[in-house]
């Protein structure tokens, strides 16, 4: 894949559930992964479990551009979100949060 002008950003955020809320964690990422989708830049948007680690999951996400993720994440649907999934979470949500650019050889 080629980035765009720009450069695409790429998004890893890690979770885990509290106890107990680990199959209420994962129907809440479950509904939220084709919207996301289908967000103005989105690219790439994964959910993944975390092999070995119950409650532990991983979302991957790739967008045309910073404001396209930025945009993303202002929406009132995720602003909606955000209180319920503190509510199943440990920690904030900014803390699995790993922001990635590409690069590439020049040859």
């Amino acid at each position: 894949m080629t980035a765009t002008p720009n450069g695409y950003v790429t998004v890893i955020w890690e979770t885990k559930a509290k106890p107990g809320k680990e199959a209420d964690l994962k129907a809440f990422i479950t509904a939220a992964v084709t919207p996301s989708r289908n967000d103005a830049g989105n690219i790439d948007y994964e959910a993944h479990e975390v092999d070995g680690r119950p409650g532990a999951f991983v979302i991957y996400e790739r967008w045309e551009t910073r404001e396209h993720l930025d945009a993303h994440l202002s929406a009132p649907r995720m602003q909606d979100l955000v209180p319920q999934m503190l509510e199943l979470i440990e920690g904030s949500i900014e803390d699995g949060i790993t922001l990635l650019r590409p690069f590439r050889p020049t040859h």
